[in-house]
């Protein structure tokens, strides 16, 4: 009988320790995830990415303002409203990653967010020039190229993270994404900027627009031979 008096005063505790160790363990889960969500709040809401926010807000408005000018005849004062609203949001691009890097701001939702916003934007306002007739004619195979090459490194870079593989950004690409922001900002213009300079504001615009669409096939196939070269490796391994 003492035995099982034994067992029956021992069968308790190995029931009741377990209980504790879930209620300490789901103790620290809850605080685990508590700091994992204000990690991720400090950094989504820092400097740099409020103005990847604000870049990415500010396409509606160009989309708006060019829509209600040309398709809808708007007054031509839209047009300033567009590009001032154009070059801040291009200037964000340059200040977002400046801030990252003095004050060491750097965040995988950042970098995640950056090149999306710059693709939006600049789709964006292709679409509506090409739409206005802005960008008309043989002009409309250098938007196509750039359309077609920001789609094509978009799947690379989707499909090499999932092999945790990171494809940096060149400094090529980046000249590149400069000489886009600022043909288009001479294309926004468009009618107004012919009234105050003349015609020379379309004609640089579309100019731009080809030596941009050239340094895209250039970085285009960069980006490709070094996703390429990954794939390969996965298919030997």
């Amino acid at each position: 009988m003492g035995k099982i008096r034994v067992i029956r005063a021992s069968s308790p505790a190995h029931h009741v320790q377990p209980a504790v160790d879930l209620q300490a363990s789901a103790v620290l889960v809850r605080r685990m995830n508590i700091v994992t969500t204000k990690g991720t709040a400090r950094s989504s809401l820092s400097l740099p990415n409020i103005l990847t926010y604000a870049r990415i807000a500010a396409i509606p408005v160009v989309v708006g303002c060019i829509y209600a000018q040309a398709i809808m005849d708007g007054p031509l004062w839209l047009r300033w409203v567009a590009l001032a609203v154009f070059i801040a949001a291009a200037v964000t691009d340059f200040l977002d990653g400046y801030y990252a890097r003095i004050w060491d701001q750097h965040s995988a939702f950042g970098r995640m967010l950056d090149p999306i916003a710059d693709k939006l934007l600049v789709a964006s306002c292709l679409l509506m020039l090409a739409a206005d007739g802005i960008i008309h004619g043989w002009t409309l195979w250098a938007a196509i190229v750039i359309l077609c090459r920001e789609i094509l490194v978009s799947g690379l870079r989707e499909y090499l993270a999932a092999l945790r593989v990171s494809v940096p950004v060149t400094k090529l690409a980046k000249w590149k994404t400069t000489v886009q922001l600022i043909a288009i900002g001479f294309l926004l213009a468009g009618d107004a900027g012919d009234q105050m300079v003349g015609a020379l504001v379309p004609q640089l615009g579309l100019l731009l627009l080809w030596i941009s669409a050239i340094f895209t096939i250039y970085t285009g196939w960069d980006y490709f031979r070094a996703g390429i070269h990954h794939l390969i490796e996965e298919d030997e391994g």
